[in-house]
């Protein structure tokens, strides 16, 4: 064997030994620092909660987002236009009208109200039933109900084709009932907003929260550190324990905070289908799902990862050995 071949076989051999040991050091600091967690409670467990209760605020805010908006797009579908006739229309004049929202691409449903039943409606439903009867005629007009599909329910659609058959001259009025949907849904966006904003004030904390537990991790090793650095040990030796401490720290707070929404939600379960009961709606409350709460364990791990390496950055390079 030459010389060059057996310096690269050398190589080879090195560098994969190189690896087995930092895969072995990961592990040990790994499993290190965790049971480390579990072994003072009493110093991690108020760490955590802070943690998880910062974590499970912007949690909760965006699983009930996700309902509402759940709850206003059943309601969009459900979106509808009257047109309240004049009381010259003949039954024939009617007639045609009808035919003709029926050909019309935006409508997928055209339904006749007569004055007669809407008048019994009314009495049904106001309780004035009694009253009523002592008017000498009918004061409600004949109406058409159209129901838009859900391509042309958007609100400045509908709100043009509702000035569109106002001009018609056998309508008296075109009433879109579509003004507290879009309230509704103002409302939903500047909470939004406002929880987005929230959100990112709780991640830094988290980042604060981390890197000051670190900090004080460090200070309380201040001269083991000092000993570890006058036998040549690397910074990103020494760094490694702390920074899986900080990924340990966000992941058990993430696990925490989804079990804490999980709670809210099974607890709003029940009550919240009875109330949708009442309004006779089939909405049932939208949970984490699978991929919301892995992702809400990598943003926990991901923020105690980064506020851990911050912390360790900076304090760090102020400890030298004597």
């Amino acid at each position: 064997m030459s010389k060059s071949s057996r310096q690269n076989t050398t190589y080879k051999i090195s560098f994969i030994d190189r690896f087995r040991m930092a895969i072995t050091l990961h592990k040990k600091n790994a499993m290190t620092t965790l049971l480390d967690v579990f072994r003072h409670p009493a110093n991690s467990l108020l760490t955590i909660l802070v943690l998880a209760i910062a974590l499970a605020l912007p949690s909760a805010f965006y699983v009930f987002s996700s309902n509402a908006k759940a709850i206003s797009s059943n309601w969009s579908g459900g979106v509808q236009m009257a047109l309240f006739l004049k009381d010259n229309v003949n039954q024939q004049q009617r007639a045609d009208l009808i035919q003709e929202l029926s050909f019309r691409p935006e409508f997928k449903e055209v339904v006749l109200v007569p004055k007669e039943e809407a008048i019994e409606e009314f009495k049904q439903q106001s309780g004035f039933g009694d009253a009523l009867d002592y008017l000498n005629e009918n004061p409600l007009p004949d109406s058409i109900i159209l129901t838009p599909y859900e391509t042309h329910a958007d609100a400045a659609s509908l709100e043009q084709l509702a000035q569109e058959l106002e001009q018609n001259p056998m309508v008296d009025i075109a009433q879109l009932d579509m003004a507290w949907i879009q309230r509704y849904q103002a409302i939903l966006e500047i909470s939004q907003k406002i929880g987005t904003f929230v959100s990112i004030l709780l991640a830094f904390g988290v980042l604060l929260i981390v890197g000051n537990t670190i900090r004080l991790a460090i200070l309380n090793r201040r001269e083991e550190i000092q000993v570890i650095k006058l036998v040549g040990a690397t910074d990103a030796f020494i760094r490694r324990p702390f920074l899986y401490s900080g990924f340990w720290y966000g992941l058990i707070a993430a696990l925490l905070a989804a079990l804490m929404v999980n709670i809210v939600l099974f607890l709003l379960l029940q009550p919240s289908s009875t109330l949708a009961e009442l309004y006779n709606s089939g909405f049932s409350l939208i949970g984490l799902a699978p991929t919301q709460t892995l992702s809400l364990l990598a943003i926990g791990s991901a923020l105690g990862l980064f506020g851990a390496w911050f912390s360790v950055s900076k304090h760090l390079k102020d400890i030298q050995p004597t």
